[in-house]
């Protein structure tokens, strides 16, 4: 009879005692840690877990709803659950490395060149580099991934009288930010975040629902020699964090 459930328990590590619930807990929460569950994989059914524990659905449910809350675990109607991919975090205030985030994330990362153009700067690049009418730009597309899932979608504008380099390279088959990054030391950086709603092409490449919340930091970056490039990047809002660590203007030390 599954209504003595509740009095079945177990050892801990620590040699305490633990209920059926933080057994069936624990064991979930350990096989998404150790990675034997990686991100996207479909948990058994309810059902199945009630069977395998030899507990009542509900239990199983109360489980699941933990690790939901825990961020651990994400449900999709009628599909069932599926561990979750781990939220990344980017620091505001510094050019961060994306292949880095995705791996810190524990996941293989890669990068997909969709386009690279190159053309006399529109009235649009010009007000998004600050460059004058004359001035030539590369446009570049590129989606990075974290495992097989859409990390993050980059738009890039390199202004090439500052970086001609850009103009014929392929960025030696690395993310063009980290190829900036080689070329030219910047000096000065500007970020903007915003939250927008997933339009039809974005939703497309990011694989995810038009109109899923998602958010959006660009950039601009200059180096002694003038304005370097644009940036903007869009990411999933649900797998995407941004953290600034800042003291109070009252710990400055005075200037004289």
């Amino acid at each position: 009879m599954r209504g003595s459930e509740r009095s079945v328990k177990t050892k801990t590590g620590s040699g305490k005692e633990a209920t059926l619930h933080q057994r069936i807990l624990g064991d979930i929460e350990n096989r998404i840690l150790t990675g034997e569950w990686p991100p996207g994989h479909r948990i058994p059914f309810e059902v199945d877990l009630a069977t395998e524990y030899d507990c009542s659905r509900m239990t199983v449910n109360k489980v699941m709803t933990q690790l939901v809350k825990a961020g651990l675990v994400e449900r999709h109607r009628k599909a069932g659950s599926f561990v979750r991919q781990p939220q990344a975090q980017s620091a505001v205030l510094e050019i961060h490395d994306i292949e880095a985030e995705v791996k810190s994330l524990r996941l293989a990362y890669a990068f997909t060149l969709v386009r690279k153009v190159e053309r006399i700067a529109a009235a649009d690049d010009r007000r998004l580099l600050e460059v004058g009418e004359e001035a030539s730009v590369a446009e570049v597309l590129c989606i990075h991934f974290a495992g097989e899932r859409p990390f993050c979608i980059e738009e890039r504008l390199i202004n090439l009288g500052v970086v001609p380099e850009a103009a014929n390279s392929d960025f030696g088959g690395m993310p063009p930010g980290r190829w900036l990054l080689r070329q030219v030391p910047w000096t000065t950086a500007e970020h903007r975040i915003s939250a927008v709603p997933a339009e039809a092409e974005t939703a497309r490449m990011l694989r995810i629902a038009k109109g899923t919340a998602c958010l959006v930091v660009e950039r601009r970056t200059w180096s002694g020699q003038g304005p370097v490039t644009w940036v903007r990047f869009t990411y999933p809002g649900d797998s995407h964090a941004l953290v600034a660590r800042f003291t109070p203007a009252s710990n400055q030390p005075e200037r004289s």
